[in-house]
């Protein structure tokens, strides 16, 4: 809740700002040709990504950054979305493909910190081992000293 208030003063004080140094009219015109541009370039954007994701699937490969740039994408259209300046700069800055690599580039690296490496590693009498379960196929007899997990 404390955040929330601190984005709705931060705002309010953007547009007091913006204001009074532009006048009314020209401060309304730059808050909706801001909100018209933006969710025009989350469109584009977001096409592109669509597309790029179509293409990852259809050639096998994980798409990682595909779905990361629509999950940036799908958030900056939302920040064009809430009334005001500072988000309206946010969500335009996210739709950038620059900056949208940046970002995708810090969440993938978090993402990979957090998420636990599986080791797959194959024992000489042909068993493959998984982070220490062996696993077999149902017809094998389990190795000597191990148990059998089915």
């Amino acid at each position: 809740m404390p955040y929330l208030l601190l984005y709705a003063v931060i705002e309010l004080a953007t547009l007091v700002a913006i204001g009074s140094w532009l006048g009314l009219l020209p401060t309304l015109l730059l808050l909706v040709a801001g909100g018209l541009v933006g969710m025009w370039l989350v469109r584009r954007e977001g096409t592109r990504a669509a597309f790029a994701l179509a293409s990852a699937v259809r050639l096998g490969r994980m798409p990682h950054a595909e779905v990361t740039d629509g999950a940036l994408i799908g958030l900056a259209g939302l920040l064009i979305l809430i009334p005001g300046v500072v988000s309206d700069a946010l969500g335009l800055l996210l739709v950038l493909p620059p900056i949208r690599a940046l970002a995708r580039r810090r969440i993938l690296l978090a993402a990979q910190r957090r998420v636990p490496v599986l080791r797959t590693v194959v024992i000489r009498d042909g068993h493959t081992v998984v982070d220490g379960v062996v696993v077999t196929q149902p017809s094998d007899p389990p190795p000597s000293g191990l148990r059998h997990l089915t």
